[in-house]
């Protein structure tokens, strides 16, 4: 890891390594519960946040929180993943959230489960309705996102030979969002999910271990 970091992160553990009550700080992650469906995913697999914590000695859960993302309680972490498979349609009141959220500094990975066309369509037209004005954009691997613990040169396909790229929407000179249209989701390390057969990035679990300790520290 690159001496900035570990610098930035010991700095975050000695202004955060208890709360007001003299209990231990903890991270908490989410996993996003939303539209009238309540969709979420099953296949995001949290085991990066255990890696995470071992690699930072950061006190992060091991386990995703589900959050409803019309709930306030969606700001009560730094770090969610927005994912699932099918159409969907976010509310007024959801839709505020995820603007709301993004803007006060909260940071997001969006991946379809099992690289899902219908799922990348809804949420390219529901990201464009929550923040109309911030076009999407292609990262690329020079960004500090791919070199934060693991270096990442390139991204690669499990089902399909080939490579692919990550995109995302910056607010304020700040990365928050993070998108992918195919899986982030390492369903290596879950049970019961294979990725039904869309094409997964091979470098998952390293690079959701990398955009955990971005959103941290920036």
């Amino acid at each position: 890891m690159k001496r900035s970091i570990l610098l930035s992160l010991g700095l975050f553990v000695a202004l955060c390594a208890r709360a007001a009550d003299d209990k231990p700080f903890r991270i908490t992650c989410g996993n996003l519960v939303y539209s009238m469906d309540e969709k979420t995913s099953v296949c995001f697999a949290d085991y990066f946040l255990g890696e995470a914590a071992r690699i930072t000695n950061l006190g992060i859960e091991p386990s995703f929180l589900k959050l409803k993302l019309g709930d306030d309680e969606l700001f009560s972490t730094p770090f969610c993943v927005f994912t699932g498979t099918g159409d969907f349609k976010l509310s007024d009141k959801e839709r505020a959230n995820l603007r709301a959220y993004l803007q006060r500094g909260g940071f997001m990975v969006a991946s379809p489960g099992c690289s899902d066309a219908a799922w990348v369509a809804a949420f390219r037209r529901e990201i464009e309705g929550a923040l109309p004005n911030e076009p999407m954009k292609t990262l690329p691997m020079t960004h500090p996102i791919f070199g934060m613990v693991h270096q990442v040169p390139q991204l690669h396909l499990e089902k399909k030979k080939g490579t692919t790229m990550l995109q995302g929407i910056e607010l304020d000179g700040r990365l928050a969002l993070v998108f992918s249209p195919e899986g982030l989701n390492d369903t290596d390390h879950t049970k019961g999910c294979c990725c039904c057969g869309g094409n997964e990035v091979a470098e998952s679990m390293l690079m959701n271990i990398n955009l955990l300790v971005y959103a941290l520290v920036y």
